[in-house]
């Protein structure tokens, strides 16, 4: 240990006008630059007797740490090496230079860029603050632990972040900027982002049409409010900071939900349509989401045509998971497979109208509610599959497979036009 201090102050430099008591038991190594510290033999402080300039402070603190660091070498760790976050007290402040004890283990500097890119923060440090840094080079020439108080800070936010999505904590913070896809929020200096679908019912933005710029308009009626989030992904190698707003009202709204079961029927007003579905409320606080493929066991791809906001709907709920109610109008309605089981069979010619295309190839409906799949590679390519059939017009096709039960139907196209 007493090597360990003696290298310590081997780093340090020395002045002329103070000098060790013998009585201390440390040899510096340098007889002709000594330093005095008076320590009476009944206490375990010791006092300087000259001068309070931090490095001579230096020699104060690594003094008073001579009769606790023995019971602290046996248990040391192993070093510390780059990339680790460390923590200890500043022994000395210079104009270009912070050096914190690092006991067992030597002295951490911090100079040079990392000195300039933290100099706000170190004109307020003093010495005997207890502070973090991280370990960013182990070159020194002196053999110091090169420090950088940002790069330590940094890292603790991201750590704070991921105690933040464990303990679920519920966070008041400014809205800064809004885009079409959601709302950055600044927190701890880092820049996050909440997804529109991680919005509170109260502040998605329901535009009838679905206009995106529309929809930004909306979210920037949000910049400058604060907003209660909790973070939900942190991750520090991508900077990637995901802010949900839902957290906040997550068990009331399970204790909510906790009264429905999958198969209930209920009564709700569509509050809300867009591309991918139809929102219900079903009761204060509350509401449901009626997915494009649960609205009609036909072809929907706008659910406006289908309901309006304002509407009295009745569903059938099909999910009930994390707080959240799926909701179904086809449910409801008598499913089409059924009665297609009994009429169609594999190898059955039957007739078809296309309804979509896509990029397996075209959809042609053979009865309300039940169409099959006309693949592309019968064509060679999506340019002739187009050319041979057109939308809205009736062909002529066979069965290549048919399950009702998983609502499934291949067609093949017979190259005849209805």
């Amino acid at each position: 240990m007493f090597n360990k201090l003696k290298a310590t102050l081997g780093h340090m430099k020395k002045s002329d006008d103070v000098k060790i008591d013998e009585s201390a038991s440390i040899d510096t190594g340098e007889a002709t630059d000594t330093k005095t510290v008076t320590k009476k033999k009944s206490s375990k402080s010791s006092t300087l007797t000259k001068s309070n300039s931090p490095k001579r402070k230096v020699a104060v603190v690594v003094e008073e740490k001579v009769t606790v660091m023995g019971t602290m070498t046996a248990s040391a760790k192993n070093p510390p090496i780059i990339g680790d976050l460390v923590e200890g007290p500043v022994i000395a402040v210079e104009k270009s230079a912070v050096y914190i004890d690092l006991a067992p283990f030597g002295t951490g500097i911090i100079y040079g860029r990392e000195f300039m890119t933290a100099r706000d923060v170190i004109k307020k440090i003093n010495v005997g603050d207890v502070i973090a840094a991280k370990i960013v080079d182990m070159a020194h020439k002196d053999g110091y632990y090169e420090l950088s108080l940002k790069e330590a800070r940094t890292a603790l936010i991201w750590s704070e972040a991921e105690i933040a999505i464990k303990e679920k904590k519920v966070l008041e913070l400014p809205v800064k900027e809004a885009n079409k896809g959601g709302l950055l929020i600044e927190w701890q200096g880092i820049m996050g982002f909440l997804p529109a679908s991680q919005l509170k019912a109260e502040h998605y933005p329901r535009i009838a049409d679905g206009d995106r710029d529309k929809i930004l308009d909306e979210l920037k009626k949000l910049v400058g409010t604060h907003i209660g989030v909790s973070i939900i992904t942190a991750d520090p190698k991508e900077g990637k900071l995901i802010f949900s707003e839902k957290g906040s009202e997550q068990k009331e709204k399970e204790k909510i939900v906790s009264k429905y079961d999958v198969g209930d029927e209920v009564d709700g007003t569509v509050t809300g349509v867009v591309d991918f579905g139809v929102f219900v409320k079903l009761e204060e606080n509350l509401e449901g989401l009626i997915h494009i493929s649960e609205i009609d066991w036909g072809l929907v791809e706008d659910p406006r045509q289908f309901v309006k906001v304002g509407q009295k709907v009745r569903a059938k709920i099909i999910e009930v998971k994390d707080g959240k109610i799926s909701l179904s109008l086809k449910q409801l309605k008598t499913n089409p497979w059924v009665e297609a089981g009994k009429k169609y069979k594999k190898d059955m010619t039957v007739s078809g109208v296309i309804i979509k295309f896509n990029r397996h190839g075209a959809l042609a409906s053979i009865e309300e509610g039940v169409a099959g799949l006309v693949r592309i590679t019968e064509f060679g390519s999506e340019e002739k599959l187009k050319k041979t059939l057109e939308l809205g017009k009736t062909y002529s096709f066979k069965i290549a497979l048919f399950d009702a039960k998983e609502q499934k139907m291949a067609l093949s196209f017979t190259g005849e036009k209805k």
